[in-house]
């Protein structure tokens, strides 16, 4: 029986040992937050631009990734590591700095991949060339906020883009040789369970190596907390049977070879305001596992089971 492509296994087999990611933070913002696209960046984003569990941004680069292995080394003893930058949008500053961090983190002699979380309208050619050249370093991942293909609901959560902005990233991005990882989120406000597969046949269409199947959270201080306590019935899927219902709607709608990333996602729970059942991550995990393990045939097409 043919497995999911799970990103574990997928590191495994490239780079032939366990492969860790740990969150650094390269002391960015947003476009759509310091005005120059909008202000409060996407209406469901936290004061920590996404990256509630990245390093502080006081470290330099080679500094936040020794403090980051020295939390897990007890843990690991053979494993190496991909430099993940992720807090807001980090392709998002002249070339000759983002330069610098990259490649100091990609030197490093533990890190073998580079992933970078961005915005599809922060790929400049000067960016896109230097991708180019880290690609021939060690691997580089670009992860792409692309949330959905509802280009209503894009507007409505303060995207700041449209499709097309998207795709020609991707296209761009595939073409000079980085591999790319979209983000998507269920849960959206009014949006339904088909508006949630047509973002998935959305991305099979395009040159995507990997995905991010994201629950939604509503934290605090954000302004999609105070959306949720005006229009609370436009939440479709808070429930934990509905969100593992529509993820295994996606996967077996997933093109076969995209490897799945993430499965559900953390909220930070000092956050946290809704779902509160998301909190309890083991529990998720488990109950999304029994699913996938009891629906292996979904419209007759096998489902491939992802543990992370």
């Amino acid at each position: 029986m043919e497995q999911i492509l799970r990103l574990n296994n997928y590191l495994k087999q490239r780079f032939g040992c366990k492969v860790y990611k740990i969150a650094l933070n390269a002391g960015l913002t947003c476009p759509n937050r310091d005005g120059r696209i909008g202000f409060g960046g996407c209406i469901f984003c936290s004061g920590g631009g996404s990256g509630d569990f990245a390093s502080s941004p006081e470290l330099s680069i080679s500094e936040q990734i020794t403090y980051a292995i020295s939390k897990v080394r007890n843990k690991i003893s053979d494993g190496k590591y991909i430099a993940y930058f992720q807090a807001y949008t980090n392709t998002y500053a002249p070339a000759c700095y983002l330069s610098k961090i990259f490649y100091e983190a990609i030197n490093h002699p533990d890190v073998v991949a580079l992933s970078i979380a961005t915005r599809p309208d922060c790929l400049p050619d000067d960016v896109m060339e230097l991708l180019k050249e880290l690609s021939n370093v060690k691997p580089v991942f670009v992860e792409l906020g692309f949330q959905t293909s509802n280009e209503e609901t894009a507007r409505l959560i303060r995207r700041g883009y449209d499709n097309v902005v998207f795709d020609n990233a991707v296209y761009k991005l595939h073409e000079i040789g980085v591999m790319v990882v979209v983000h998507t989120i269920i849960g959206l406000p009014y949006e339904t369970g088909d508006d949630i597969i047509e973002t998935i046949r959305y991305i099979n269409r395009l040159p995507v190596n990997g995905i991010k199947l994201q629950l939604l959270h509503v934290l605090k201080g954000t302004d999609l907390e105070d959306f949720y306590y005006r229009y609370p019935d436009a939440f479709l899927f808070m429930e934990t049977d509905d969100y593992v219902n529509i993820l295994g709607r996606c996967i077996s709608n997933l093109r076969d070879d995209i490897v799945i990333h993430r499965l559900t996602g953390d909220g930070p729970k000092a956050l946290l305001v809704a779902p509160m059942w998301s909190a309890d991550k083991k529990t998720v995990l488990n109950k999304i596992n029994q699913y996938l393990s009891k629906n292996c045939i979904i419209q007759g097409k096998e489902i491939r089971q992802n543990g992370t």
